[in-house]
């Protein structure tokens, strides 16, 4: 049974995962060695419940049973389930998972949130890799309701059951990935959909504004209630088929990132941080977007 949760990261992933136990009473301890992170971290979580239009005396509940702390053996020595949410940094990672291995419980589990790297090579430098796995949650996690569960090759399917059954405890959706591929599910997906988009800006066919606006006001919209397999079931098979004879040898296929992306970076247009990216944006355009992503998540909860 599943009572103290502890994060490893207090940052923009750690936070919201962080939050998402605590409002279901698990005692929750967030380890980060940066005290400037840590000394933001209610504030933040505040903030975020805030958004969520939780009432204040439920926010001081939630708060209460978070625990920040800057000294790993306490953090980890009573946990029975660890999520690492650190930078994408295979080596850091690596050293994490073994460090908090030899300092931790035997029945303790251990779970990476990486978005990408393959949860194998994380893992690597542990002994017993059996009750390692990933946990892959979306940002941002308190409200994005999915969260792959990615097994290795050594990972014991007793482990896999009990991180699904904490998952749904705190109403969030477990998916499993039953082979540890680089980006999983979601992000595969996802990536495909953005290198056919950097495509179409690079080769002319249109602006990085109308592949925003093409998404957003056709197949975007139903993307919460009709997956694209669903999609294909409801059209039917053989007009999908006929589609993709008359389209899939055009698409984008490369395996490398596109010129165009590399020259934005090498050009320091990278995005909304530095003012420009695929597009222009200005000062205070960030939090407006972030604001319209959690007013909309909000929304849709009541909808789907």
């Amino acid at each position: 049974m599943f009572n103290n949760v502890t994060i490893i990261g207090s940052g923009l992933m750690g936070h919201g995962i962080a939050l998402k136990f605590a409002q279901f009473g698990f005692g929750v301890t967030v380890f980060d060695p940066n005290e400037g992170s840590l000394n933001t971290l209610f504030d933040r979580i505040n903030r975020s419940l805030t958004q969520m239009a939780i009432p204040a005396s439920k926010i001081k509940k939630i708060l209460s049973s978070i625990t920040k702390s800057s000294k790993l053996l306490e953090s980890v020595q009573t946990a029975d389930l660890i999520i690492e949410a650190v930078p994408e940094k295979l080596e850091l990672k690596q050293n994490i998972f073994k460090e908090i291995e030899s300092l931790s419980n035997s029945k303790c589990i251990f779970a990476s949130n990486t978005s990408v790297i393959p949860i194998t090579k994380i893992v690597e430098k542990m002994h017993d890799k059996s009750r390692a796995l990933g946990t892959h949650w979306w940002n941002p996690p308190h409200l994005i309701p999915l969260v792959e569960v990615i097994r290795t090759k050594w990972t014991d399917e007793n482990y896999i059951l009990k991180t699904i059954d904490v998952l749904n405890k705190i109403e969030k959706i477990p998916v499993r990935v039953e082979k540890d591929v680089p980006g999983f599910i979601g992000n595969r997906l996802q990536h495909a959909l953005w290198r056919e988009a950097i495509s179409l800006v690079e080769n002319g066919v249109c602006d990085a504004k109308s592949v925003d606006t093409v998404i957003k006001s056709s197949f975007g919209r139903r993307l919460s209630v009709l997956g694209p397999l669903e999609n294909a079931d409801l059209v039917g098979t053989d007009l999908t088929l006929d589609v993709h004879e008359n389209v899939l040898y055009d698409l984008e296929s490369s395996k490398k990132p596109s010129k165009l992306l590399n020259n934005l970076v090498k050009g320091g247009k990278l995005g909304m941080k530095s003012g420009e990216g695929f597009r222009e944006w200005e000062k205070g355009d960030l939090e407006k977007v972030k604001s319209k992503i959690s007013k909309y998540l909000r929304e849709l909860e009541n909808i789907i």
